[in-house]
């Protein structure tokens, strides 16, 4: 449909569209001290502005504001209509605290008593 219109209206269209998910979306990538936005993210990839964006490979990291939430390693990254489409390979969450090497019993008392 958008096909019929002039050349710079379907442009100015199309910036206004990646605008309005840049403002939405809270989401960035850090790629060593480069930042770049986020315009979607599905289960096992993420869409950013090809524009603003070299093509990624290896492991990124993914913030939600100021909130550190995923380690990704990007295989695949492919161009398609102006973004980015960057493919998972891994997507480990990240943690505040280390993780357990043992079992911790639910049932486990939360502190003891000293000797009265």
């Amino acid at each position: 449909m958008f096909e019929f219109l002039p050349r710079d209206l379907r442009d100015g269209l199309e910036a206004a569209r990646k605008r309005k998910l840049r403002r939405k979306s809270r989401l960035r990538v850090q790629v060593g001290d480069k930042v770049y936005p986020v315009l979607r993210f599905w289960d096992d990839g993420l869409a950013l502005d090809a524009t603003l964006t070299p093509h990624l490979r290896g492991l990124v990291d993914v913030y939600d504001g100021a909130t550190h939430i995923f380690q990704c390693l990007i295989v695949a990254s492919d161009s398609d209509n102006g973004e980015l489409l960057c493919s998972f390979k891994r997507s480990t969450a990240v943690f505040d605290r280390a993780p357990l090497d043992y079992w911790r019993d639910e049932n486990a008392p939360v502190g003891y008593l000293p000797k009265a």
